[in-house]
């Protein structure tokens, strides 16, 4: 669930909402490339990898500053989308050494979480905006389940164990799939966000689907959620 805009201008026709849509899912799109072409980066540059394996929170905060600047510039073209770039290519870094550990280690792995991730996405995305049912609650209920997720999470840093590992991965998916359906119908149909609010949007799925993607490497990996 991403960053929420401080002062957004409801879509007032069907052509500011098409081209809500088609930008900030265009914009999805680019970033996701764009994390790849960072991970791809970062596996030719041994010392950054052994840099970010080292000190992934670090890394983190590098691609925290990038994501809030581009919030704070949503609607200040061109600067909004290279802010924004800039952040998933650094998420594509942070992302790299723990897509070589699958790659070495369980071969497939990533294959899998991929398509599924990506599957959950346009049966999600579908369901939202095609149902005729009104999402609006899942907004508090799923957030609510997000801060209990972080708090195990942070439990389990110092009483780790598989079975728990696997029992967070699978709230992790649900939490995040639930949140990607509430965040959809917001954009596709709620009305809250403007033709000029794509970067606070397209942001804000990118985050919903980098977890769930996350979750689902973890919940196919064992439990192993590596960075």
């Amino acid at each position: 669930m991403g960053f929420s805009s401080s002062i957004a201008t409801p879509v007032r026709s069907g052509v500011e909402r098409a081209t809500l849509v088609r930008r900030t899912y265009g914009l999805v799109f680019v970033g996701i490339v764009v994390s790849l072409l960072g991970a791809a980066f970062a596996f030719t540059q041994a010392a950054l990898m052994n840099a970010v394996a080292a000190h992934p929170f670090i890394t983190m905060l590098c691609w925290f500053a990038p994501l809030w600047m581009a919030q704070t510039q949503s609607r200040n073209y061109p600067r909004n989308i290279i802010l924004t770039l800039l952040f998933t290519f650094i998420v594509g870094v942070w992302l790299a050494p723990m897509m070589l550990y699958y790659l070495r280690m369980q071969p497939g792995v990533l294959g899998e979480a991929g398509l599924l991730t990506f599957s959950a996405f346009g049966i999600l995305t579908l369901y939202a905006t095609f149902s005729r049912r009104d999402f609006s609650a899942w907004g508090g209920f799923f957030t609510v389940g997000l801060f209990v997720l972080f708090a195990t999470m942070l439990i389990g840093m110092f009483f780790p164990s598989v079975g728990g590992s696997l029992w967070i991965a699978g709230a992790g998916v649900l939490v995040f799939s639930g949140l990607l359906v509430f965040d959809t119908w917001r954009i596709t149909r709620s009305g809250q966000f403007g033709e000029n609010d794509y970067v606070i949007a397209a942001v804000t799925i990118y985050l919903d689907l980098l977890n769930l993607f996350l979750f689902i490497l973890s919940l196919l990996g064992g439990g192993d959620r590596r960075r």
